[in-house]
């Protein structure tokens, strides 16, 4: 957000330029501009002058100079992005003189002085004071009082507490076994009626199957809960499914409430030692062990705090403007409807082999949460 203004800056800059091939990455060499005095010249720019008097391009000899120091510079490169990098700043001295040269040269066909300008000007301002406001609300936002976040704490003890749980995952269904090549040959024979009862058939198979899948998952719920061990009973669960790779990890030693599933979070209600019910969704079933929890101090999630009340504050400061206005638009100009959204943005295209989102994902047991 902060840096958008300077991305304008280079990138319509860099236009007037050819385009060149980039080189190779180089480490970044050691920052030394602290060193330079504030008065000393970063850049000297030989052909533009820093006058407002009208001296063509071609007519510029080499008295005709502009001096940026480095107090100067600094003050436009913070103006467009504060906390500018230091490669940042070099991309800015590197387009700053075609940006002057051309400017200047434009203020020579008198363009600052046409009605078009004036109009650019007006529609940039706008962009400009939006942005210096959402700038506001971002500092505004993160201005968030010590009392606030341990309010939030104390509001929200249950979901700064850590678990050590076991899970053991039982697929949906059983690895269909894959069926002899000459049965396609024989599929292409059959009539309209075999081959419903070809599916019928297959899909009573399915379904037999996740039935089978379902007790197990139930008998092993209950051999847990009678305390066998959780690391055997994942092997047996993946043995019995078919399953040809390893079986995942049991434990989870460091897991919150917001990292595993919604429909999972009776595992954070049970007391150490016990285990839930099998709980199903699409993706299989479930079974937790509590093996204990943990409070996590304020100072340890302070941060955490501060980052989703400044995010909340934001949005809410965002929302609040969204709203205090409302806007009608003539259908006779612009059409039905008004203006129209924005366009959604471009998908990549699938690469060949790799399911697009939202396809059905082949059944896999789930990775261990990230805290």
């Amino acid at each position: 957000m902060r840096k958008s203004w300077l991305l304008c800056v280079l990138t319509g800059t860099l236009a007037w330029g050819q385009a060149q091939s980039a080189p190779p990455p180089q480490a970044a060499p050691a920052d030394t501009s602290a060193s330079v005095p504030a008065d000393a010249p970063v850049i000297t720019i030989t052909g533009v002058c820093d006058s407002q008097a009208k001296v063509p391009a071609a007519d510029a000899g080499a008295d005709c100079k502009t001096i940026i120091t480095k107090a100067q510079f600094e003050k436009m490169a913070n103006a467009l992005a504060p906390n500018i990098t230091p490669q940042q700043k070099k991309q800015l001295a590197g387009v700053l003189p075609g940006l002057m040269a051309t400017s200047k040269e434009a203020r020579n066909e008198g363009m600052d002085k046409t009605e078009q300008f004036d109009e650019m000007m007006k529609y940039a301002q706008m962009q400009i004071l939006q942005n210096l406001l959402r700038q506001k609300i971002q500092t505004d936002a993160a201005n968030v009082p010590d009392a606030d976040i341990e309010k939030n704490y104390q509001d929200n003890l249950k979901n700064f507490e850590q678990y050590n749980v076991d899970r053991i995952f039982i697929p949906r269904m059983k690895q269909m076994e894959a069926e002899a090549s000459e049965d396609d040959d024989k599929n292409q024979k059959l009539t309209e009626e075999q081959k419903k009862a070809k599916d019928a058939a297959a899909k009573a198979k399915q379904q037999k199957n996740e039935e089978a899948m379902t007790k197990l998952a139930d008998d092993l719920r209950a051999r847990a809960a009678a305390g066998e061990d959780v690391i055997k009973l994942q092997k047996e669960a993946f043995e019995k499914a078919g399953m040809k790779i390893e079986s995942p990890n049991v434990n989870l030693p460091t897991v919150r409430r917001n990292g595993l599933p919604p429909g999972h979070s009776a595992a954070f209600d049970l007391k150490p030692g016990q285990v839930s019910a099998v709980i199903s969704d699409a993706g299989g079933h479930y079974i937790y062990k509590l093996n204990s929890s943990t409070q996590l101090p304020l100072d340890q999630v302070k941060g955490e705090i501060h980052s989703k009340m400044q995010q909340d504050r934001m949005r809410e400061k965002l929302e609040q403007l969204n709203n205090s206005y409302k806007a009608e638009n003539n259908e006779a100009y612009f059409g039905p409807g008004g203006a129209g959204p924005m366009p959604p943005p471009r998908m990549p295209r699938p690469r060949p082999g790799v399911p697009p989102a939202g396809a059905p994902q082949p059944q896999t047991p789930p990775a261990p949460s990230k805290n």
